[in-house]
């Protein structure tokens, strides 16, 4: 019997205790108060925005090549290849003389609904990384607190301003768009119109770069579940070509920007994710 199927059985068990009123709490009541990670192999369960981690591990605060922000959100957790991949990330952006990176949320020690901020970053596979270079020293707790990333677009426009967004930081995007395990990079739709407007050798990997609300100070890395994990969902593939087209043009229309007249949903329950997710949160 392999961890997940345990993990299942596990959750089937929970049921009676799940359905006295545990399974209909907000699920990042329960997962936003967890500290530890559960014991055994790490399993991405369910998707990047409705889902939970079994056997995740802590990013070091230093490594080689990066910095841990944020300290206090706890949210330095994630499956192993996303550890992997923010060593990967530094290492290989040092070749272009990138002094570092800074690395804010990955996830929480279990995954699941955060009290606040993201409604992804659920399943380990998942970090924003600021588009400023690491200081030149180790920062302090206070620091970690009090630094705010900035903002790369000109103040009141949706394109980036040249002071603050250049060829160290494409060459960084360039450079995390192409290691291995790489599903989405989320950014502003101006850097990604600033990204497609380089003639680039090979644009292939524009198509990973994906526009979205927000990410002006930082872009989110998104990976693909990793081979074997049976329980993970992978976001559908991205749209063919290298997306600088019409639907890179939409993002500067208002339309995207509209307040929306519907109510807002409400907050994802534990009945609402994965089954397996109930032993998750539930284990000891």
């Amino acid at each position: 019997m392999n961890h997940l199927s345990r993990l299942i059985l596990v959750a089937l068990a929970l049921i009676g205790f799940a359905t006295a009123g545990f399974a209909q709490q907000p699920a990042r009541d329960l997962f936003g108060t967890v500290s530890r990670p559960t014991g055994g192999p790490a399993t991405p369960i369910g998707g990047y925005a409705r889902g939970c981690i079994a056997g995740a591990v802590q990013l070091a605060t230093d490594g080689p090549g990066w910095q841990a922000m944020r300290l206090s959100r706890d949210r330095r957790w994630g499956a192993p290849e996303l550890v992997d991949y923010i060593g990967a990330l530094a290492q290989s952006a040092a070749q272009d003389g990138w002094p570092g990176i800074l690395v804010g949320d990955m996830g929480q020690a279990r995954g699941g609904p955060a009290r606040s901020g993201h409604a992804s970053h659920q399943i380990g596979l998942d970090v924003d990384i600021w588009l400023q270079p690491m200081p030149d020293h180790t920062l302090s707790a206070r620091e970690r607190e009090d630094l705010s990333a900035i903002s790369v677009l000109r103040k009141g426009s949706r394109e980036i301003d040249p002071n603050r967004f250049g060829e160290p930081e494409r060459l960084l995007l360039y450079r995390a768009a192409q290691l291995p395990g790489v599903a989405r990079i989320f950014v502003a739709p101006g850097i990604k119109r600033s990204l497609c407007a380089i003639a680039w050798h090979d644009r292939s990997f524009l198509r990973k770069i994906r526009p979205w609300y927000g990410h002006d100070d930082h872009f989110h890395v998104r990976l693909s579940c990793p081979a074997g994990a049976a329980a993970c969902r992978d976001q559908d593939p991205a749209p063919q070509g290298d997306g600088c087209g019409e639907e890179l043009d939409y993002w500067f229309t208002d339309a995207p920007y509209k307040p929306s007249t519907s109510p807002p949903s409400p907050p994802l329950t534990l009945a609402d994710l994965p089954k397996a997710c109930a032993a998750v949160i539930g284990a000891q």
